[in-house]
């Protein structure tokens, strides 16, 4: 009998949502090196537009290659907010905040979003907020803090990109929110692909200055744009909407906390940047948030369950209704069955 979505195991579901969730974790890590990269060659704006074209056009192929049509109505408005919020404002105003701070004040201002979509999934979608999710939050800031203070640069910071990188997480957290109910009328192809066209559009003010910063930018710079839109765009937006339909936005917004610490390893096997100790600590304890955050408690030990015999006196009266009592295992029992 073949197994479909509907009837696949339900662990096995958790390992597909968790190797997805790892895939865009990395993905999403590596766009940190690129963006830096990038950006000294394009324009925010630009930056941005370039990527979302990149990632519409791959992810239009795609849907066509499998048919996959235009989403349901009921989609749109998810849709349509992802796309504004997330795909757009939140990649212009990141990359715009990252050229006024240094990237350890960008990092830890940004990861204020996860707290967000943890308030905002609570509050609009009902996400369920465990101790377990909460104290994993709390460990992986505190990981972020870590990572920010020790890449922070003194006196490179103004109010302005501080400023930028907090609407940037407020842009991240009400997109995710908003993308969840999306995904329970489409496909996570389709909520990404649409989701970037929106992106795309709100973008298109920036179409002079792309076609400007094309024009005078080297090779390396546009392979990084390029890779941005492929990758850390059209595959990692698919994996964590595939992800996010199968769990919580809030256990999905903790998990971004391991990017910091994918960050500093990835700087320093691609750009030669030696992490400090504390550098090293901070990452060390985002992980172990995460950790902490998508962990399970242990399922209560199922009770047996004892027929009950229904006996009557002669007088008629019942001494035992019928039914099943539910027992908890004795050791006497457990000794006689052995």
């Amino acid at each position: 009998m073949m197994t479909t979505s509907a009837t696949r195991p339900p662990h096995r579901t958790e390992l597909l949502a968790a190797g997805a969730a790892t895939v865009t974790v990395v993905l999403w890590a590596s766009a940190f090196v690129s963006i830096r990269s990038a950006g000294e060659e394009y324009s925010p704006g630009a930056l941005a537009l370039g990527r979302l074209l990149v990632g519409a056009l791959v992810l239009g192929v795609i849907c066509l290659v499998r048919r996959e049509g235009l989403p349901p109505r009921a989609a749109w408005p998810g849709i349509a907010i992802s796309g504004l919020l997330w795909f757009g404002f939140y990649s212009v105003v990141l990359n715009w905040g990252e050229q006024q701070v240094d990237a350890g004040t960008a990092a830890l201002v940004v990861n204020i979003g996860p707290i967000l979509i943890a308030l905002l999934g609570a509050r609009l979608l009902g996400d369920p907020t465990p101790p377990r999710l909460l104290a994993g939050m709390a460990v992986s800031f505190a990981g972020a803090v870590t990572v920010g203070l020790s890449m922070s640069g003194g006196g490179g910071s103004s109010v302005l990109g501080v400023v930028l990188c907090l609407l940037a997480a407020v842009g991240y957290a009400g997109g995710v929110v908003a993308q969840k109910p999306a995904l329970g009328h489409a496909s996570p192809l389709q909520v990404t692909t649409f989701g970037c066209l929106v992106g795309a559009v709100v973008c298109l003010p920036f179409s002079g200055q792309l076609i400007d910063d094309v024009a005078d930018a080297s090779v390396p710079a546009t392979l990084n744009l390029v890779y941005l839109g492929v990758f850390s765009l059209a595959l990692a937006f698919t994996t964590w909407a595939y992800a996010l339909a199968r769990t919580t936005a809030s256990r999905m917004g903790a998990t971004t906390y391991a990017v910091p610490a994918l960050v500093v390893l990835m700087s320093w096997l691609a750009l030669g940047e030696v992490p400090g100790p504390l550098t090293l600590a901070g990452g060390a304890l985002c992980l172990a948030g995460v950790a902490v955050s998508r962990s399970r408690t242990r399922a209560a030990r199922p009770c047996r369950h004892i027929p009950v015999v229904r006996r009557r006196r002669a007088g008629g009266n019942v001494t035992a209704g019928p039914g099943v009592v539910a027992v908890a295992p004795q050791p006497e029992q457990t000794r006689e069955s052995a």
